[in-house]
């Protein structure tokens, strides 16, 4: 068991990663010998469940600052609640029905949030405010594995090659329409990080693409985009994945520099799924 038994038990998810924090009450507030233990939790197991519970937004945003500096994400519209930490993904009209319309179909590819900015994503935080009967899991899938089995070929292939992440890219990708303005795509140009990333804290290697990697630099752009699609594939072995059903109340938190993770689709017209999210931000890759 990590941390103190006294504050909170763990469960483990799955054999490879996750465990559910038991009897932490996220909405009473967090002390730092307690935020001491999560994190401790947090570098073990990379993904933390917390129990059903109702997390006001400004306790979401206070658990996530324990953490480091909060994103406020420049696709401002989606900030949430008066906070412009939150960012909220919900499939509802203006009536509170399911509109058909998916809030965000990038979500849906595997990707490591805010890999597109110079200091990337360290903690997300998502808090089910509503989810569907079926489908709409997340899945998260294991980077440090990932790496581990890549054959001696490509390890050295890809040891000091360097990716450009870039959000216009992966947005207009997946969106077929260009959902963000000018203002917007000139506030975060591309950035380029090391496809193999050491994480700062435990000391371990790890791939580090995903969806919003463009091309690779010093190679053609094809070539680059065949190798990122190639070991986007490759790094994903269903032994190393966690698929997670939500219940309204959950609350996840995990390690974007060593996972990369992805929401499944779910009947958009028929199920409501309303997510909202904190991503503090981290270290710049190295």
């Amino acid at each position: 068991m990590i941390g103190t038994a006294k504050r909170f038990d763990v469960r483990p998810l799955s054999p490879r990663l996750g465990a559910e924090l038991i009897g932490v009450d996220l909405a009473a507030g967090v002390d730092d010998a307690l935020f001491r233990a999560i994190y401790d939790a947090f570098l073990s197991y990379r993904v933390l469940l917390f129990g059903t519970q109702v997390l006001p937004p400004g306790r979401q945003v206070e658990f996530a600052r324990h953490f480091g500096e909060v994103q406020v994400h420049v696709m401002n519209q989606y900030h949430a609640d008066g906070f412009p930490e939150l960012y909220r993904l919900s499939n509802l009209d203006e009536q509170g029905k399911p509109s058909g319309r998916h809030p965000d179909r990038g979500t849906l590819a595997w990707h490591t949030d805010g890999s597109w900015q110079r200091r990337s994503g360290q903690a997300t935080i998502l808090y089910a405010e509503m989810v569907p009967d079926q489908g709409g899991e997340t899945e998260f899938c294991d980077m440090y594995g990932a790496y581990d089995r890549l054959s001696a070929q490509w390890k050295q292939r890809i040891s000091n090659l360097h990716a450009v992440h870039n959000l216009n890219f992966s947005r207009t990708r997946r969106h077929n329409e260009q959902p963000m303005t000018e203002a917007q795509r000139n506030a975060v140009p591309p950035v380029a990080h090391p496809i193999v990333r050491t994480h700062p804290e435990t000391g371990r290697k790890s791939i580090f693409l995903g969806d919003h990697a463009e091309s690779v630099v010093g190679m053609d752009y094809e070539d680059g985009r065949d190798l990122i699609e190639e070991l986007n594939a490759l790094a994903v072995h269903p032994d190393l994945v966690y698929r997670h059903r939500w219940q309204p109340g959950q609350v996840i938190a995990w390690d974007n520099r060593c996972l990369m993770h992805r929401a499944m689709d779910y009947d958009l017209g028929a199920q409501p799924r309303v997510i909202r999210r904190c991503t503090v931000l981290g270290e710049v890759p190295r």
